[in-house]
């Protein structure tokens, strides 16, 4: 089998030129480790197992582990309404929303980013420079007096905005900067001792850059496509095997309790694929009654991850790249591999 991805790895990578690293374990046994192309192109600094990569909206699970951590602490509920956890006026917000709603993108507020109205995301630091964008407070201009999208549980609508909130919620229960509860209580817990929500303009050693290539060859970085630090909805930096340790504190109950855990994996709504289900920040795909694979996965400029883990058989897959395409094409060869294993 580790012959197999290894050899689906190289084929696809050598149609894509996918830079990054990749990660595929079975419980303790690593089946596949290798890394592609440069972290930092100008210097020539290859990639490593052991570089950093920005992973975008895969770090949403972050978030919604440090929700349930609070509920399970008594501190909230799921149930909890908007309004009642978190001291910021949206005058135009309907007074149902709870939490559960913020975390199953169902509360129909709106995003900060609409994609029906700006097709690039770089047009949202034209008014609002993205170099000041370093707390959650500060996103609370594009969104707090915006009327809603949706009504409130109509449906699945996938929203940066609402894990924003989240994460202002868990600023204001716990009295901790977002990104310190989540270094104290999930990075340190699950030994992601590499990780963190680091700012552009203050990068730590070997951290990879995030590269945007264009049709003619040329590049940029995306230091100037993103918020300079990231928050709860996406923008945490990670290394595979860190990524592989969250998995297994994760499943293991070291994170939650196994009821909170549990909670946390059911997919209490249907998303847009006939078989994608959403849990708490993670994305759920099962086969008749039986789940494949729980799964996160992150897109920006410059940055393109996924990340799953396989319940039939243990395995564990991250895929980082410093690039804005690559990941989904490597991941889908690896499933291959994976479930005709399992099937």
């Amino acid at each position: 089998m580790e012959n197999n991805i290894l050899n689906r790895i190289t084929a696809i990578q050598g149609q894509n030129n996918f830079s990054g690293s990749i990660l595929v374990k079975k419980g303790n046994d690593v089946l596949t480790e290798i890394s592609y192309d440069y972290a930092n192109r100008s210097e020539q600094i290859e990639n490593k197992t052991f570089t950093r990569y920005g992973i975008a909206s895969g770090c949403k699970l972050f978030t919604s582990i440090a929700i349930c951590q609070l509920v399970e602490a008594g501190k909230l509920s799921f149930e909890t309404k908007l309004e009642d956890c978190l001291n910021v006026s949206f005058p135009n917000f309907d007074e149902d929303i709870t939490v559960h709603h913020l975390l199953t993108h169902t509360s129909g507020i709106p995003d900060y980013f609409d994609e029906e109205v700006m097709g690039d995301f770089e047009e949202l630091w034209v008014k609002t420079p993205m170099n000041l964008m370093r707390t959650l407070k500060d996103f609370l201009p594009l969104l707090q007096n915006q009327p809603m999208k949706l009504t409130v549980g109509e449906k699945f609508q996938y929203n940066n905005a609402g894990y924003i909130l989240l994460g202002l919620i868990v600023e204001q229960v716990s009295q901790l900067q977002f990104a310190d509860y989540v270094e104290k209580n999930i990075f340190e817990k699950a030994s992601m001792d590499n990780s963190g929500y680091f700012e552009f303009d203050s990068l730590p050693k070997d951290t990879a850059l995030g590269y945007i290539d264009f049709p003619d060859g040329t590049w940029k970085t995306n230091i100037y496509s993103l918020p300079v630090k990231g928050g709860s909805d996406g923008g945490a930096f990670v290394t595979v095997n860190d990524m592989t340790n969250l998995w297994d504190a994760l499943i293991n109950n070291q994170l939650l309790s196994e009821e909170y855990t549990n909670k946390l994996l059911t997919p209490y709504v249907r998303t847009n694929d006939n078989n994608g289900f959403y849990g708490y920040g993670v994305w759920i795909e099962k086969k008749s009654d039986e789940v494949l694979k729980y799964h996160i996965m992150g897109y920006d400029p410059g940055v393109n991850f996924h990340s799953a883990f396989y319940p039939k058989t243990s395995i564990k897959t991250v895929i980082c790249s410093n690039k804005s395409e690559g990941a989904y094409d490597i991941m889908k060869e690896i499933e291959k591999e994976i479930l005709n294993h399992s099937l």
